[in-house]
């Protein structure tokens, strides 16, 4: 006979088993929960990250696109976007995402492009980021004013934005940003001066002088010192000369081309309305002899249109798509601006002889300082206030003169209140809107100038104008 014993432990560690791992399981599976979830949220975090880094390489690779195609925003497809790129790890060269790009291209007068990029991984493609940034070309009318010659700002004058000469400067007015001198002292290369200021700048003329300088010393705005900033590497005034060959071709083709007139040139009006009416100029309107700055003696007896007679097909015009009114002959602009637009006047091959000018007989200004307008006044020789001009007068515009000055002749006695530049100046020659005689009293020109920098000019300035060699300069950045 055997006998089996079983022992009564063995049904009580098992309940206990149960109980432990029932217990266990009600404490652990939360914990584990928890876990997963936490693992979950970081693939999911480190994903975002890694799709916000592919985005990032977006931008980046159009970013090195502009520099090498600058004018290219189909990504060298020629057809619209977006535009979707493989994202390759480098390590393993296998590909672990993708971008997409949306390219918006700079509105007409403008540089600023805007890249849009979205990321995504292989692994998580839902898991989107997307990264937006402006770039844009400065254009040279990041001054207020610049000259190539030595310029002089009286006591009654008052200049806002950055101003530059290629030589010395009398700066006796007032000012608040940098003013800037490309020499230490007076360029030796001008006839006669030596290291002297010409005598056009006053007392005490010719004399040895620093690159600024000021009479009196102390200034009456002391505190103008201080943006001071002398010497300064020079600024390449050829860069100025816009392709007048490209911008003629660019009006004939989709602008306003205006071929030698056979009169006198052409009196542009602007409207409110976003248009432009063109007269041929028949006859003009005498008045007293001129001088200009080099003291020659030229016969400015008729800087004012007098007879007039509208174009056909021109009266009230839309201004052009492109912007661009490009005249070979000589140009009065007056009225205001709604829109872009860039008046050229020149003849090509340039000669002295026959480059014709811009001359200024009224106000000139914008149907809003909102960055919405913009006019470019491109001269082959001068940007001229006439004689008949108005005795308060107000020019807004981003003007150059190429191989002249801007500026008002010397007619004695002419002598008029004040003058506003809202935009830029660029001359090539001696500039000025006021002459004074030894004791500093005006003679000729205006009382009072006031030169106030346009910023919209920066990014976006008036079509097929000149622009910095910089290259595109990032703006801003955000993602979301």
């Amino acid at each position: 006979m055997s006998f089996v014993f079983r022992s009564q432990n063995q049904g009580g560690a098992l309940i206990f088993l149960i109980v432990i791992t029932a217990l266990f399981s009600v404490l652990m599976l939360p914990l584990l929960d928890n876990v997963v979830l936490r693992f979950n949220f970081l693939r999911i975090v480190i994903d975002r990250e890694q799709a916000l880094q592919i985005a990032e390489a977006g931008i980046n690779y159009y970013q090195w696109r502009l520099v090498h195609f600058p004018g290219d925003y189909q990504d060298g497809t020629g057809q619209p976007g977006p535009y979707v790129h493989d994202f390759i790890d480098t390590d393993t060269q296998q590909i672990t995402g993708q971008f997409s790009l949306n390219i918006i291209p700079p509105p007409v007068g403008s540089t600023v492009v805007t890249i849009q990029s979205t990321g995504w991984t292989v692994r998580s493609p839902t898991a989107k980021r997307t990264i937006t940034v402006q770039f844009g070309v400065p254009s040279l009318a990041k001054y207020s004013f610049l000259s190539n010659t030595p310029i002089w700002i009286g006591d009654k004058e008052s200049v806002t934005g950055q101003f530059m000469s290629n030589n010395g400067i009398r700066f006796d007015g007032t000012g608040n940003a940098a003013i800037q001198s490309t020499k230490s002292a007076y360029d030796p290369e001008i006839p006669g001066s030596g290291y002297y200021c010409p005598s056009w700048q006053g007392s005490p003329c010719p004399a040895w002088k620093d690159g600024i300088w000021c009479n009196p010393d102390p200034p009456a705005h002391p505190e103008v010192k201080n943006f001071w900033q002398f010497p300064v590497p020079n600024v390449d005034y050829s860069s100025l000369t816009s392709d007048l060959a490209t911008m003629k071709t660019s009006a004939e083709e989709a602008g306003i081309y205006l071929p030698p007139s056979n009169k006198q040139g052409y009196s542009l009006v602007f409207d409110n309305d976003g248009t432009v009416t063109i007269y041929r100029v028949d006859t003009l309107r005498s008045n007293p002899k001129g001088y200009d700055l080099s003291c020659s003696c030229w016969n400015y007896r008729y800087t004012d249109y007098n007879n007039r007679t509208v174009l056909s097909g021109y009266n009230r015009y839309p201004l052009p798509v492109n912007g661009i009114i490009y005249a070979e002959d000589n140009v009065w602009v007056e009225g205001t601006v709604r829109g872009r637009v860039t008046v050229a006047a020149a003849i090509l091959p340039y000669s002295f002889s026959t480059a014709p000018s811009i001359y200024i007989p009224r106000n000139i200004v914008y149907s809003a300082k909102d960055g919405s307008n913009s006019l470019g006044l491109i001269a082959q020789r001068s940007v001229v206030v006439t004689y008949y001009a108005a005795d308060n007068l107000e020019i807004n515009a981003a003007m150059i003169a190429q191989n002249g000055s801007a500026q008002f002749f010397y007619w004695k006695n002419n002598i008029k209140n004040s003058i506003t530049v809202y935009g830029s100046i660029m001359t090539n020659t001696p500039w000025t809107w006021t002459w004074v005689n030894s004791s500093g009293t005006v003679v000729s020109g205006y009382r009072y100038t006031y030169s106030n920098y346009d910023p919209d000019l920066l990014y976006a300035p008036p079509p097929s104008f000149p622009l910095s060699t910089s290259g595109y300069q990032q703006l801003n950045w955000r993602s979301d």
